[in-house]
């Protein structure tokens, strides 16, 4: 098999980043996760400089004796990618790029990082009006496959993106760092109660997709499959109106999302998504430490 999608991803990563972006990029990966991903392993007496948090004050209590939980790290995490098929990928970003090949390589960057630092990466998406769950699997050649089934099915399906995060609460047990990969009407679809049973169990992030304006020539409204007219675009009234609505919807969601203690970034272009990646895992790592 032939890696035209994965070389692609690599061609960006290497044309919008210097040595010392790519350096950042993978440290950030690394280091969002230390200490994280902790499996229980025994009970032990406690010692000096032991972390207080670490005492089962229950055992303790019957044994007589003060212990700690001792735990060891996993050594691979599981990446899940979470990606939205809806017919609304077809249409473009407010920088004129199409939202479905944009999609394409956020996936492909993040499991491109994930699978150099030896991580598992799984995508559930929709297909044939069916939600499919790629098993975790940790080689490009599998993340070909995954990046091949999202770009022939994107912008196909009528999707409810709370189906897809309810499929994976439900049917994957694993412990996972989860990206969803949606525009702001998925997120704003999505139901705050499905986000905070995930983020209970999980690490949940979310990338928004930013659509493009109702202003300019040539609009296609996706939707109603059919170009936007003239008259409408040419309304500088409309378009202040626009602007308005997204901004106070941009701020009712972050604040859903900052209730549920999840991150988000938007993201409009190939050429941002190195560094929106890497302020996406720093703020994340930030939300996680206090």
């Amino acid at each position: 098999m032939k890696l035209n999608y994965i070389n692609k991803i690599k061609a960006n990563i290497s044309i919008y980043s210097n040595k010392k972006t790519t350096n950042i990029l993978d440290g950030t990966y690394k280091s969002v996760y230390k200490g994280k991903s902790l499996n229980f392993e025994n009970l032990r007496e406690y010692v000096i400089n032991d972390d207080v948090k670490d005492i089962d004050w229950k055992s303790s209590a019957r044994s007589g004796t003060l212990l700690v939980k001792q735990f060891i790290a996993e050594k691979k995490h599981n990446i899940m990618l979470i990606m939205d098929t809806g017919k609304k990928m077809d249409a473009d970003t407010d920088f004129h790029e199409s939202k479905k090949e944009l999609a394409l390589y956020i996936a492909g960057t993040i499991g491109y990082l994930a699978i150099k630092n030896n991580d598992y990466v799984g995508m559930t998406l929709k297909e044939d009006d069916k939600i499919h769950f790629k098993p975790f699997k940790y080689n490009l050649y599998n993340l070909e496959e995954y990046l091949w089934e999202y770009d022939r099915y994107a912008s196909m399906n009528d999707v409810d993106i709370n189906e897809l995060l309810e499929y994976v609460f439900k049917n994957i047990s694993k412990r996972m760092i989860i990206f969803i990969v949606t525009d702001m009407n998925g997120i704003d679809n999505v139901k705050s109660q499905i986000l905070k049973k995930l983020n209970q169990r999980h690490d949940v992030m979310l990338i928004n997709i930013n659509d493009n304006y109702m202003f300019g020539e040539n609009v296609f409204d996706v939707s109603l499959n059919e170009y936007v007219s003239n008259f409408l675009l040419k309304d500088k009234k409309l378009n202040e109106v626009e602007h308005q609505l997204r901004e106070e919807l941009l701020k009712e969601n972050l604040s859903m999302l900052k209730k549920n203690n999840i991150c988000m970034t938007s993201i409009s272009s190939k050429q941002e998504i190195n560094i929106k990646i890497i302020e996406l895992l720093e703020e994340h790592k930030y939300a996680s430490n206090h």
